[in-house]
């Protein structure tokens, strides 16, 4: 295999020279050849604007090896207009983003190796709040592959993101592997691995840190041409963030179907497994299995109250589509809310089974509760006060709870049934097992408006 040290194109990896033009020419030279490896030696620090991967390479970093984004927007020439910032919609007057290591068009392309990509968001916080930051939206992906087959990444360790840490859209086929991503909790709009309208992708054996979504499945507005987000395997992750853990949507105008999530451990987080649908795509097809959860309250301007498992379908916007077979097997909770599961209409949410799940409610945190989060939610009441069960089921058609468990901890006066069901056509209950919080909460509610 040919290999080419960018030090031989000429960089200087001091820390402070931007290097991109001689990492883009190591790559353009491997491309050039027929592909290989481009080698980012160890012991320096390269900074680099944007670069882009080319077909038949692959990036690697040695351990010690660092790759860090300038702080000086001009260097980061890659442009991209999204919509994830702007309400899930695109329009002419969206402002761009920045894309720090990118390719588009390209097949059998990689980053391996246990050096680590920084990828200069600290350059880009305007401002504290104490629990987020503010930032201008003009900020980089660390990495944002569009269009792309067969994209490998493994063994890498990205920190310090400025925006989604990794971004594929249109891919086909996917590894990634054992990487590890440790982003700033306070930091709005750095989810840790986004999926958006790719197939065949595996994420396996990796440690994630983020402040928004850990991972997260979307068909976002701006790419209609890629199709759904279809044949997903998450497996073997432990996963912390200040919004959702695993979120299936939010950004989704196109289907999700396929999507098989087991044996992750998922740590102080706003929300643990999400099934969010706000736009006009259907989720189908949906399994999580064998996973701990700890979820918890936090501040308000990060979406979520501590659901350990949430199945929403609320329009975002006008419309909204229909969530169908949706599985929640062997699961062990303790949170500071309940399961929830809710839509706008009896239609919206059908199919959700939940077998072997244990729920323990307790109150750890200062954060007040007594409320369900619905965002994302322009249409109604997003935060709704109500006493908080173990399982909440509001208005969806054929649910089944098999061998479920509600257990309290602390029993504040918030904490209520065991199982609230409203509006629930075709509700199963098999081999329940828990009480109500107090002597006046009945164990299971079901009732209609």
């Amino acid at each position: 295999m040919t290999t080419l040290d960018i030090l031989e194109f000429g960089a200087i990896g001091d820390g402070i020279t931007n290097d991109a033009a001689a990492v883009q020419a190591a790559i353009d030279a491997c491309a050039a050849s027929g592909g290989g490896r481009v080698l980012v030696p160890s012991g320096r620090v390269f900074v680099i604007g944007s670069i882009m991967l080319k077909s038949d390479v692959e990036l690697h970093l040695e351990r010690g090896a660092v790759l860090d984004g300038s702080p000086r927007a001009e260097d980061y020439t890659e442009r991209f207009r999204v919509s994830a910032l702007s309400s899930g919609q695109i329009s002419d007057d969206s402002e761009q983003t920045y894309i720090l290591i990118g390719a588009r068009d390209a097949h059998n392309i990689a980053i391996t190796g246990a050096g680590t990509v920084r990828g200069g968001g600290r350059h880009f916080i305007e401002s504290d709040t104490g629990y987020i930051y503010r930032c201008p939206n003009t900020r980089p992906f660390t990495v944002f592959f569009i269009h792309c087959e067969d994209v490998t990444l493994r063994d890498a360790t990205f920190t310090d993101a400025g925006l989604l840490c990794i971004r594929l859209t249109g891919v086909d086929r996917a590894v990634i592997s054992g990487i590890r991503i440790d982003t700033d909790l306070k930091y709005p709009n750095v989810d840790g691995i986004d999926l958006d309208r790719c197939r065949q992708v595996r994420i396996s054996d990796c440690e994630i840190s983020s402040g928004d979504d850990a991972i997260s499945l979307k068909t976002c507005e701006e790419f209609p041409e890629y199709g759904p987000t279809e044949d997903i395997v998450i497996t073997n992750c432990t996963l912390q963030s200040t919004s959702s853990a695993i979120v299936v949507g939010v950004d989704a105008v196109s289907d999700i179907r396929n999507v098989v999530v087991s044996n992750c451990v998922i740590r102080s987080s706003h929300r643990g497994l999400s099934v969010n649908l706000g736009q006009e795509g259907d989720f189908e097809n949906i399994l999580f299995s064998d996973c701990i959860v700890e979820t918890r309250h936090f501040a308000e301007d990060w979406w979520g109250h501590g659901e350990p498992i949430y199945v929403s379908a609320y329009p975002w916007h006008d419309r909204v589509g229909q969530i169908r077979n949706v599985r929640f097997r062997n699961i062990l909770a303790r949170s500071e809310t309940g399961v929830y599961i809710s839509a706008s209409g009896a239609d919206r949410i059908r199919g959700v089974v939940l077998e072997n799940v244990r729920v323990e409610l307790d109150r750890w945190s200062s954060w007040p509760g007594g409320e369900y989060d619905r965002r994302p939610f322009d249409s109604g009441t997003d935060l709704y006060p109500h006493r908080i069960s173990g399982f909440h089921i509001d208005t969806a058609t054929d649910v089944t709870l098999r061998g479920c468990e509600v257990v309290w901890g602390s029993r504040p006066e918030e904490f209520s049934h065991a199982v609230e069901a409203i509006d629930v056509d075709g509700l199963d209950i098999e081999g329940f097992r828990g009480i109500g919080a107090h002597p006046d909460d009945e164990a299971i509610r079901v009732h209609r408006r």
